[in-house]
């Protein structure tokens, strides 16, 4: 009897399954998809039923040789992909191919790659779950459909090469249409005024105005402030009630894909696409020494906060070993789960509570370990007992006197709270960043206030305010909007944006992610004449359709038509409408052209934007946008000719005005010396591999300075360095921080 044979989706994987298995498994990776859609051509028919027409991925073809001989020599065959719809479509092609050779075919999950996951699995096996698979080959029609009818359209009227998606043009419409947002916002004007006051045995302590006359407060301008502030001043400040009561604060759930990698973007500043591919590493196995190799985490790929029952008494028997009874809830934690596909999973944890994070840190990468211990510590909180806070709420009432009878009454208010019983934050605290807004003073309160008490009266502080737009969107704001909204999966969300910024349709800044010019053209055509595709409520939508033909609910067919018939409807109306969308396009100039005294326009080229003269084709003329401004004082040092700025792919550079007799670049200066002690170089803007902008000298390699925030060419007004960085948080947004004294200023300068 020949072996049994085991396929698994990742090289990864392989030792570690083989030594839990034993002798009698060979163990072999089909290293991904073995089949997809052709490139080049739709390659789906749509006159067939929306039949796809799979072939063999270049390169494979030795691989599908080698798994088609180990299985003409097994005795069985497992097919253990991952357990999810792509795993299962993956699951589906091996077995087609494997099928003429041995018929022996048993299909096996794997939810954690530990001894006992990878013997639990095969000790159930079943038969591929042709549901799923469909439901995946639905979702791969629907983006082909898309993704190869609509860029044509954009290749017609822009330039060649760009894309479209199902939902990366989603996401980018939601970034588009905040920047709107952003740029019609107008600021309005609103003043607050705290009072900082003493009681007879009390330090100093400050309260906020809530209330004039049983209404919130709505000062307008500082003179309405001002009058206000006269007032107060002639009043008596009395202590009208203190209140005191207890609240309770219950732990997240353990981490779904969504929420893992939004909470590693903030606290790990990792990008999405870096959290899964870590993750990865821990779900696929690791070595931990003295010849263990095991998984240290669930599949990573969930929508669910399901926990399988011995996880959970494993979990309550560390917490009360480590921490006490009275850390440890009567009973388990059981969260709310989503009825959806991906609820199959559990939520992603530990596979075992016994391999602490600083046990296993030796064996683990610095981005493995900050990763593990998020997910680990996430998972023990969210099984252990309520934080308890005190909550103090101070009513103070600006009394008028007997001859102010008629005049408003202001009632003041302060705020504060302490832990009680830390609970769960004993492992798992919330989350402040360096940048985070300065704790308000209204939140101290003192000892020794009572009630009825008379409070002297130390200052009046009128402050002014300007309402915000809403902040742009983080990677991990988007993430958890794509979520909350129903848009795409989880596991495909970093994909996503990483296809967005490098096609060049979306560029971080700071952490935001702002829409380029080509971006918001892009978007603009396809809201235009795809109205009711590309929205957020239709491509939710068909995420439930996706889901009904794995539940049985629907057929592939049905739900492929369903989508294509309005579709191919725009799709048609587009096409013939593709002139009229190429000169919407077109923005008239004030400037003539030279050479035939025609107007200029601005047009898109293969480069971004250009001017062109309307004369078009009869005159070829054509010229840089904003050439004047483009001409820098730089000189090339290769034949002495100006340097002008230009834009590419990996964003603003240097080139040589004598191009193409001269072909020189240099990367865009910001006329900021280098701060490396002893250095000469220039601060210069870079990207990342992944168009991420960063800054660093010009004499690299020789100078290693490096920053992600963008240096601005001011000196600090509070220690005189040379310059300051602009900074971006949810909370404050844009503002300036000294990267010596660390000093903060807004951008206008005035000290936050």
């Amino acid at each position: 009897m020949g072996k049994s044979l085991v396929i698994v989706e990742s090289n990864a994987k392989t030792k570690t399954i083989s030594k839990f298995l034993g002798k009698d498994f060979r163990v072999l990776s089909s290293v991904g998809h073995i089949k997809d859609l052709p490139k080049g051509k739709l390659g789906v028919d749509i006159e067939e039923g929306f039949q796809p027409h799979y072939i063999t991925i270049r390169g494979k073809g030795p691989l599908l040789n080698q798994l088609r001989s180990a299985a003409q020599n097994s005795d069985k065959i497992y097919i253990a992909t991952d357990p999810d719809r792509e795993g299962e479509a993956i699951a589906w092609h091996i077995a087609e191919e494997i099928k003429p050779k041995n018929s022996k075919i048993q299909r096996v999950l794997f939810n954690e790659i530990t001894k006992t996951g990878i013997l639990k699995g095969m000790s159930n096996p079943g038969t591929i779950d042709l549901d799923k698979v469909e439901a995946q080959k639905a979702r791969r029609v629907l983006d082909r459909l898309v993704g190869y009818q609509v860029s044509p359209i954009l290749w017609k009227t822009i330039y060649r090469g760009l894309s479209a998606g199902r939902v990366q043009s989603v996401v980018l419409r939601l970034i588009c249409e905040r920047e709107v947002e952003i740029e019609n916002f107008t600021p309005q004007e609103y003043w607050s005024i705290t009072a900082e006051l003493k009681g007879e045995k009390t330090n100093p302590f400050f309260s906020k105005l809530i209330k004039i006359n049983d209404s919130e407060p709505d000062i307008k301008d500082q003179k309405t402030a001002e009058e206000i502030v006269g007032q107060l001043k002639t009043r008596q400040f009395v202590v009208q009630s203190i209140k005191k009561k207890k609240i309770s604060r219950n732990p997240a759930p353990p981490f779904t894909t969504s929420t893992l990698q939004q909470e590693a973007s903030k606290r790990l500043g990792f990008s999405g696409q870096k959290t899964m591919r870590v993750a990865q590493t821990l779900y696929e196995g690791l070595e931990l020494g003295k010849g263990e190799s095991v998984g240290l985490i669930t599949y990573m790929r969930t929508d669910s906060t399901r926990i399988a029952e011995e996880a959970l008494t494993e979990a309550r028997e560390f917490i009360f070993s480590a921490y006490g009874k009275e850390y440890l809830p009567e009973s388990p934690r059981i969260f709310k789960v989503k009825s959806t596909s991906q609820d199959a999973h559990e939520a992603i944890r530990p596979t075992s509570t016994k391999r602490e994070p600083k046990a296993v840190k030796k064996h683990l990468t610095a981005d493995q370990f900050k990763l593990y211990e998020l997910i680990w510590n996430r998972f023990i909180a969210s099984q252990m007992s309520a934080a308890i806070f005190e909550q103090t709420t101070v009513d103070i009432l600006a009394e008028p006197s007997e001859m102010q009878q008629r005049a408003p009454v202001y009632l003041f208010r302060s705020t504060g709270s302490i832990v009680i019983f830390r609970g769960f934050l004993q492992i798992f605290e919330d989350f402040k960043d360096d940048n985070e807004a300065k704790k308000d003073d209204t939140d101290i309160i003192p000892e020794n206030l009572k009630k009825n008490e008379r409070l002297t009266l130390l200052n009046l502080l009128p402050k002014q305010h300007f309402t915000k737009p809403p902040a742009r969107y983080t990677e991990s704001s988007i993430i958890k909007e794509l979520d909350a909204l129903g848009i795409g999966r989880p596991s495909t969300y970093a994909i996503t944006i990483m296809t967005i910024i490098s096609r060049g349709y979306v560029e971080r800044e700071s952490k935001q992610l702002k829409p380029t010019e080509l971006g918001r053209t892009v978007n603009q055509i396809l809201v235009q004449h795809f109205p009711n595709i590309f929205n957020t409520e239709f491509t939710a939508k068909m995420e439930t359709e996706l889901d009904s033909i794995e539940s049985k609910r629907k057929k592939f067919k049905q739900v492929v038509t369903d989508f294509y018939l309005p579709f191919n409807s725009a799709l048609l109306s587009a096409d013939a409408k593709m002139d009229e969308i190429r000169e919407s396009l077109v923005q008239s100039t004030n400037e003539k052209c030279p050479t035939c005294g025609r107007d200029l326009v601005v047009r898109w080229g293969r480069n971004g934007q250009f001017m062109a003269c309307s004369g078009y084709p009869d005159c070829h003329y054509t010229k840089v946008m904003n050439e004047d401004a483009a001409k820098t004082d730089e000189r090339c040092e290769i034949c002495g000719k100006p340097m002008v700025l230009k834009v590419g792919r990996f964003g603003r550079f240097l080139a040589c005005s004598g191009y193409p007799d001269c072909k020189n670049t240099q990367p865009f200066k910001l006329g900021i010396r280098c701060p490396k002690d002893g250095c000469n170089g220039e601060i210069v803007e870079r990207r990342s591999k992944s168009r991420r902008i960063f800054y660093g000298c010009n004499k690299y390699p020789e100078c290693d300075f490096v920053s992600w925030y963008k240096p601005v060419n001011k000196k600090c007004p509070s220690c005189g360095y040379d310059y300051i960085e602009e900074r971006y948080t949810q909370t404050k947004g844009q503002y300036l921080r000294c990267p010596k004294c660390k000093k903060e200023f807004a951008l206008n300068f005035e000290n936050l």
